[in-house]
C-alpha cells in the first residue's frame, strides 16, 4: 500500500515500478494511448542493447511502430524531434530516439497521469 501510494506523489516513482508501470499502462489502454507507454519501454530496452546489429535492428522496429506517419501506433512528436531522428537513423545508437522519449515521458506525465491519479484503476 505504501508504494502504491508513493505513485501519487510522483510520477517519476510511478515510471521506476513494474507493477506501477503496468497499472498505469492498463489506464492507458482505456483512453488508448497505450503507445506511448509501449514507445518508451521500446526506448528503455533500446538503451540496454549494446550488439551493433541488435542496436539497428530495434532502432528500425521503434521507427516503424511509432514513428513513421504510416503506423497505425504513431506517437505524437513534434517535427523538430522528427527531423532529429531522420537524421540519426542512418546510424542508430542506444539513444537515438531520447528526444523523443522525453517529450512523450513529458505528454504521459502532463496529461495521462493526473486523470490516472483520479481513476478508478488508480
Amino acid at each position: 500500500m505504501e508504494e502504491i501510494r508513493l505513485w501519487s506523489q510522483s510520477f517519476d516513482k510511478l515510471m521506476k515500478n513494474p507493477a506501477g508501470r503496468n497499472v498505469f499502462r492498463e489506464f492507458l489502454r482505456t483512453e488508448y494511448s497505450e503507445d506511448n507507454m509501449l514507445f518508451w519501454l521500446a526506448c528503455e530496452d533500446l538503451k540496454q542493447e549494446i550488439n551493433k546489429n541488435a542496436i539497428e535492428e530495434k532502432a528500425r522496429s521503434i521507427y516503424e511502430d511509432y514513428i513513421s506517419i504510416l503506423s497505425p501506433k504513431e506517437v505524437s512528436l513534434d517535427a523538430r524531434v522528427r527531423e532529429m531522428i531522420n537524421r540519426k537513423r542512418q546510424n542508430p545508437t542506444p539513444h537515438v530516439f531520447e528526444d523523443a522519449q522525453l517529450q512523450i515521458y513529458t505528454l504521459m506525465h502532463r496529461d495521462s497521469y493526473p486523470r490516472f491519479l483520479s481513476s478508478s484503476i488508480y
